[in-house]
């Protein structure tokens, strides 16, 4: 009975094995059957026509086009057999080493990638082989959706299909983009090196293989380190894949390549390095994908006034025209909303596309100092009476255990002054006095909220601006003073739209409130004072037909001048780009700059008062003795403070009488000033 049972069982389990073994045989055959017909399916079928690059286009605030910038694209067609050897080795070792043995998708690629993505819980490194590239470019946009990949892969196993691997790469290398609107090797090559594909040579190639990754980041023309770093990878990778030895690799790192200026038409016409901050602003913070950008026909609307940025080129050459090799940045920015009004970041992107607009690695020098006295208006109730001596001074800092010993410009000092001298003046003795009194900590709590991101240190030169910003960071920071203290986040692109018009992004301008506005309008009151008679800006006033503020700045290498209307806050800077320093009279163009571009800028803009806000109190005070003043006071002076902090005692025992026309001090000789003690009395 038992041996029954167990035969029948063995029977059984034959049975159901037969029959597994069976389905099993049949599925394949099937399986089989379906992807040879799936296959044959796909050979016969037509690929898609190619989608032809939409270029997308830069327009201003008023809808005036900037550039466009498929109207520029270099393209040339090769044979692969007129592309150098080596350009393609170096290709197929960085971007695809297995090209010649995939059929359109790499899988262990996919499985390589994947495991270092989930390492890092972000996508740090794609499995797109070249097929894969080459068919997203052609029929495809460069969405990041799974429905676009399925595609691109699919039309990837269809081309292996339908061309031979060798007509794949030549359509490759033909149409791959290497930024600055070149398509293709052999426009790359003449950009580049002004020589033909065939002939580049190992350290060439590598250079070349190595932009299309990330142009913005490896185009020489945008940042040689990042390039050579890049060009010096390419060449360890074909190391490993064995198409050249080390020492081969080593004699290419070291070559010096000569890469040809960046061709006049690749420059654009008006806000070039404006351009270049708009592109690295889409790519780099709002993950725009290069080649969407330059071609995939989106509209970008920017906040740039073309007026005023003809206008700041203009000046620009003006004004440098008899010094050919100082350097200059501009940013001019609204205060009201944060948007970039103006930029140049140099004065001629042709020769050189570095820019110093948006670098910080200047010193700013007496520009900074507003800041200082910001904080001590705010924190330690400081009023434009706080006096101190102008003289030569030693001071202790770090528990005692260190000096510093600043000097005033020239060597000159004014004895005892209140702050509105001091800043008229630039008085450094004066700032490192305050600083200290206030905290070096506090100031740069202040200067960080206020935008300026740079690092520093809490030591007195902090007040003198020893610490490097950018000129953005400054015009941004002192927007804040002609916005009664409130800082709106610079913004440089509007609204994105694609080719259909639907909006893929939208600025929302982020407001902060910083300081009330009572303080900012008392320093700018004091601020105007640099423009009049004895201010290191009055060179200029005669230029000058609006209320303006600012603060000029100065070191052995760098000049500066960052000042503001209700309407602008503009900062200029002058000096050279290496090792050398500024002279006298180069330390003054910064000023001019900055007044023939605020006048031209805003001609169609009728002048006006800085608005008095709630909480100051603007009262007659005789200078010498920081008191009110009566008609025992010689020469009054206007002067705004916050409610509270105003001076109660009169300059002498004579008790005040009610002013008359007669009275009324004499004016000034600039029609604002007096505009503005009418409008106040």
């Amino acid at each position: 009975m038992h041996m029954t049972e167990a035969k029948d069982q063995t029977h059984r389990r034959r049975g159901r094995f037969r029959r597994t073994l069976s389905f099993m045989f049949t599925s394949l055959i099937l399986g089989t059957a379906v992807m040879i017909v799936g296959l044959l399916y796909m050979r016969s079928q037509a690929l898609p026509v190619s989608k032809m690059a939409a270029a997308s286009a830069l327009y201003d605030i008023n809808g005036q086009l900037i550039e466009a910038y498929g109207s520029n694209q270099s393209r040339e067609i090769i044979p692969l057999s007129d592309i150098s050897p080596q350009l393609v080795e170096a290709t197929l070792a960085i971007e695809d080493r297995k090209f010649y043995e995939h059929y359109g998708f790499d899988l262990k690629g996919i499985a390589r990638a994947a495991v270092v993505n989930i390492q890092h819980m972000a996508k740090v490194q794609g499995a797109g082989t070249i097929t894969q590239q080459l068919a997203r470019n052609l029929y495809l946009n460069h969405e990041r959706t799974w429905s676009r990949k399925i595609k691109e892969t699919y039309y990837a196993v269809q081309m292996e299909l339908q061309m031979s691997k060798d007509q794949i790469l030549e359509q490759y290398l033909n149409q791959i983009y290497y930024g600055h609107s070149t398509y293709g090797i052999q426009a790359a090559a003449q950009l580049f090196f002004g020589k033909d594909a065939k002939d580049l040579s190992l350290a060439e190639s590598a250079m070349l293989a190595g932009v299309p990754k990330g142009p913005r980041y490896f185009s020489p023309y945008y940042d040689a380190k990042n390039a050579k770093e890049r060009q010096e990878t390419v060449l360890q990778t074909m190391v490993e894949v064995g198409y050249i030895t080390q020492r081969e690799a080593d004699q290419a790192a070291r070559e010096k390549l000569d890469i040809k200026p960046l061709d006049q038409k690749k420059q654009g016409t008006t806000a070039p390095y404006f351009s270049d901050y708009i592109r690295s602003v889409a790519i780099d913070e709002l993950g725009i994908p290069e080649e969407q950008f330059e071609e995939g026909g989106l509209r970008i609307h920017t906040s740039l006034d073309l007026h005023a940025q003809k206008v700041a080129e203009e000046v620009v050459t003006t004004q440098l025209a008899k010094y050919p090799q100082l350097q200059t940045a501009l940013v001019a920015i609204d205060p009201r909303n944060g948007y970039i009004k103006a930029m140049v970041g140099g004065r001629s992107y042709k020769e050189n596309q570095f820019n110093r607009a948006v670098a910080g690695s200047r010193q700013p020098g007496s520009s900074f100092k507003p800041i200082v006295y910001l904080t001590a208006l705010k924190e330690k109730q400081f009023t434009p009476l706080k006096r101190y001596k102008s003289e030569p001074t030693t001071f202790t800092y770090d528990n005692g255990r260190q000096t510093y010993t600043p000097n005033n410009f020239g060597n000159t000092y004014f004895d005892w002054i209140d702050m509105r001298t001091a800043i008229a003046k630039s008085d450094n003795i004066f700032a490192v006095h305050t600083v200290l009194e206030t905290g070096p900590e506090r100031v740069i709590e202040m200067a960080k909220r206020m935008g300026i991101h740079s690092p520093m240190k809490p030591v007195p030169s902090l007040a003198l601006g020893t610490f490097p910003v950018s000129p953005l960071e400054m015009a941004s920071a002192y927007s804040i003073f002609a916005n009664q203290g409130v800082r709106v986040n610079p913004i440089a692109i509007v609204r994105i739209e694609d080719s259909r018009g639907r909006v893929l992004y939208e600025a929302e301008p982020q407001k902060e409130t910083i300081i009330e506005p009572a303080y900012t309008y008392v320093l700018t009151h004091m601020m105007e004072s640099v423009f009049e008679s004895g201010g290191t800006g009055s060179r200029v006033a005669s230029i000058m037909k609006r209320p303006v503020a600012g603060k000029t700045g100065s070191t052995d290498a760098d000049a500066w001048l960052v000042g503001f209307t209700p309407e602008l806050s503009t900062a200029v800077w002058v000096g050279y780009d290496k090792d050398r320093n500024i002279n006298a009279v180069e330390s003054h163009l910064a000023a001019p700059i900055f007044a023939e571009f605020t006048e031209r800028t805003l001609e169609a803009v009728p002048p006006k008062l800085f608005e008095i806000p709630e909480g100051v109190v603007n009262v007659y005070v005789d200078p010498a003795s920081g008191k009110l003043a009566n008609d025992g006071c010689p020469n009054p002076r206007l002067e705004a403070f916050v409610a509270g902090t105003e001076p109660t005692e009169y300059c002498t025992e004579q008790p005040p009488k009610p002013r008359t026309e007669t009275d009324k001090p004499k004016p000034s000789g600039s029609w604002w000033n007096d505009l503005k003690r009418w409008w106040s009395e």
